[in-house]
């Protein structure tokens, strides 16, 4: 089972920004999607930033406009840039990457949690 690595989490103060960063294996071949989700304590895992193969990007509403994704292919990194944090943000952030066409997969890392204060 393949893992992906977060970095990047912590702790800050509202209006602060955190960058998120995650190591994808060089190894995994034809990636359709990648992602961040977050999860909540008593709350489900919501998708809330995504970057398709074709370079497309879809955010959540609760971020558009704070938060950005994006990918360095070179470093085989994906990260999402979080401006303007807000203590509603605090969450344990996942990246995810998916392949949809055989061999499928879909790998997800271990979670780094990001505490927003107010």
């Amino acid at each position: 089972q393949v893992r992906l690595v977060e970095f990047g989490g912590g702790w800050v103060q509202a209006g602060g920004s955190l960058r998120l960063s995650c190591a994808i294996p060089g190894s995994l071949r034809g990636i359709d999607a990648m992602g961040w989700h977050r999860q909540a304590p008593g709350r489900p895992r919501d998708l809330i930033a995504g970057l398709s193969d074709t370079g497309d990007v879809a955010y959540a509403d609760s971020v558009k406009g704070r938060f950005t994704i994006s990918r360095d292919n070179a470093k085989n990194t994906l990260y999402l840039q979080m401006t303007s944090l807000k203590p509603e943000d605090t969450a344990v952030y996942f990246c995810n990457v998916k392949r949809s066409t055989w061999p499928s997969y879909d790998h997800w890392g271990q979670g780094t949690q990001v505490t927003v204060s107010s």
